[in-house]
């Protein structure tokens, strides 16, 4: 009993052995990080450490809301985030119809080419995406020259610049680039339904189209609703990547999110680091009260819970 007791203890330790590095760079990364919300409490003005003449208490957390400019700058913001994730929570079911329409294609060297693509871009950095848009979409770009020599409209286009569909437009980038990527768990799923019942489907007079709504769909939708709930508790985080690069003086009012209004704040021009630290704590503690009543939400209805 007690050699049994020896065994089970030492295969625990290896198995901690082997999560062991990867609690330490979460630690490092993720945890260690969080001193830095104690600048939110202190007038900090970089490089020079805070010192007890510079605390502040709340001050620049009751500055968020004190003015009404500061009141219709932060609703701002806030609409834009809230419209973002909006759009991106209200088609989060096309990763999941492109991947059953993929699985169909039954040529194989076609399948996987369309894969590949569509899978490619999610490596490619947001700076070659505007790159790429810059090419295309610019004053000069083939769209303004097929444009302009076709009859379309007589002066040049500029489409970049403009901020009419914008929170659309972010939205179209944003699949293009990850839509792939998003595919591959869908994907997964598929593969792990009981080939018999595709088979006893299809026996029983079912066409493709009916097992794919009848049994695919149905068994691609316990990993969508995780997904789905995931992004919920998620919903303040858009990244600040795709809106930095593609931000410019005519589309900063409709494109500034949560994140990159933060960066604004303190690394691009507005130099408030207290004020950046203030917004971002605010941020993750609603994005916490989210994760805790998505996961209520899910364990009352599927009966498990996300964490």
């Amino acid at each position: 009993m007690n050699l049994f007791k020896t065994k089970k203890q030492e295969r625990g330790f290896r198995e901690f052995l082997y999560v062991l590095p990867f609690v330490i760079l979460t630690l490092i990364f993720c945890y260690a990080p969080l001193f830095g919300w104690s600048y939110a409490f202190f007038d900090y003005r970089p490089p020079f450490q805070p010192t007890k003449e510079d605390f502040v208490g709340l001050k620049w957390f009751k500055s968020m809301f004190a003015t009404e400019s500061m009141r219709k700058e932060l609703f701002r913001v806030l609409r834009n985030t809230f419209a973002m994730s909006g759009i991106s929570l209200l088609f989060s079911w096309f990763p999941m119809i492109f991947a059953v329409f993929l699985n169909e294609i039954k040529c194989k060297p076609f399948r996987k080419f369309v894969q590949t693509v569509t899978t490619l871009p999610n490596f490619i950095s947001w700076v070659l995406v505007y790159a790429v848009a810059f090419c295309v979409f610019s004053s000069t770009g083939p769209i303004n020259s097929i444009g302009m020599s076709k009859g379309w409209w007589d002066t040049q286009k500029l489409f970049l610049q403009d901020d009419s569909h914008l929170w659309f437009k972010m939205w179209l980038w944003l699949t293009w680039k990850n839509a792939g990527w998003a595919s591959i768990m869908y994907l997964a799923a598929i593969s792990g339904i009981d080939a018999e019942l595709i088979e006893a489907a299809r026996v029983d007079g079912a066409n493709r189209l009916k097992v794919i709504r009848h049994i695919t769909i149905p068994c691609l939708l316990p990993t969508y609703f995780v997904l789905v709930m995931m992004n919920v508790a998620s919903f303040l985080s858009n990244g600040m990547e795709q809106y930095l690069v593609f931000q410019n003086s005519w589309t900063k009012n409709a494109i500034e999110v949560l994140d990159l209004y933060v960066y604004n704040q303190s690394l691009g021009g507005g130099g408030s680091y207290p004020f950046a630290t203030a917004v971002s704590i605010f941020k993750t503690v609603f994005s916490m009260i989210l994760l805790i009543l998505v996961n209520k939400f899910s364990k009352k209805v599927r009966g498990e819970s996300l964490i």
